[in-house]
């Protein structure tokens, strides 16, 4: 098995910003997206997400609703309002699962919803999908 693991999971590998506050589902999933080979940046609250996805300017944003300091409806206000960071998918994934918390979620700004507990295939699936574009309703960025 290569580092990108196997290939039927294997789409493309990009730059992922992961925003999440909590310790072992930050890791969880930087280690499972690392483990595909993709380059993964780790903030543990909105505020670090931001400025990391301002310094980076990633292919994909990963980021929890509920966060300390500046919550996930923020981080997508902000990404969405800024035209040189509008155009990167942003990917909520929460525990938030009530009816019309989707829903909400994605007239908030984001692009894509993943609910939590994650399950680490399927979640390297999803988020591929949105690296390559077959996935989601909002636009995607280039080949850069």
């Amino acid at each position: 098995m290569s580092s990108r693991g196997p290939p039927e999971l294997a789409a493309m590998s990009g730059r992922i910003v992961v925003v999440e506050d909590n310790p072992a589902s930050l890791e969880l999933m930087g280690y499972v997206l690392r483990a595909f080979g993709h380059v993964v940046y780790l903030a543990a609250d909105g505020a670090q997400g931001l400025e990391l996805v301002q310094s980076v300017h990633p292919d994909l944003v990963v980021c929890d609703i509920q966060l300390p300091r500046v919550d996930g409806w923020e981080v997508a206000r902000r990404l969405k309002a800024n035209p040189a960071l509008n155009q990167i998918p942003l990917v909520a994934v929460t525990a938030l699962a009530m009816v019309g918390d989707r829903d909400r979620v994605l007239a908030a700004g984001f692009d894509g919803y993943i609910s939590k507990p994650i399950h680490p295939e399927d979640f390297v699936k999803q988020v591929d999908a949105f690296l390559d574009g077959t996935a989601g309703r909002g636009p995607r960025r280039g080949g850069c």
